[in-house]
């Protein structure tokens, strides 16, 4: 099965999350396409069978700058991933509670739109009760993992 990771992140918080969801998927035996600021071409020609969204806060709740303008794409060229399944792991600080992980809740939306259907619930990693998110993520992946296949 075939993987595309996308992420967005601010600090490189997320990204260095996603690199280790694509170190421990491949581990697994899946496929991956990961590449940090990638573009919708690149995923198209990879034609994932799934998606996997890495995501940050920030400002007043917003998707990074290195993921909006792939997003804002995703959204306009509507690609065929209706049923495809996908997974989002959500980053913020609980400090900031109207805003607490609203980047992922935006990929939620689109996810929603697109009609890619979460195969689990979006795994929240707070920023104020971890310094480890990329360990932290790793029951969620290996549970993600396991409902791809």
């Amino acid at each position: 099965m075939k993987i595309a990771i996308l992420s967005g992140s601010v600090f490189g918080t997320a990204e260095r999350v996603a690199r280790h969801a694509q170190e421990r998927l491949a581990a697994a035996g899946f496929n991956l396409c990961y590449a940090a600021n990638t573009s919708l071409p690149a995923i198209l020609e990879f034609a994932p069978d799934a998606l996997l969204v890495v995501t940050s806060t920030t400002g007043h709740g917003e998707l990074p700058n290195n993921l909006l303008p792939l997003a804002m794409e995703i959204r306009d060229t509507f690609p065929a991933w209706r049923g495809l399944p996908g997974g989002i792991i959500a980053l913020g600080d609980s400090n900031y509670r109207k805003t607490f992980c609203q980047g992922g809740e935006q990929i939620r939306e689109l996810f929603a739109e697109l009609g890619v259907r979460e195969v689990q619930e979006m795994l929240r990693l707070d920023a104020s009760e971890t310094i480890h998110q990329d360990t932290d993520a790793e029951p969620w992946l290996d549970a993600f993992a396991q409902s791809l296949r």
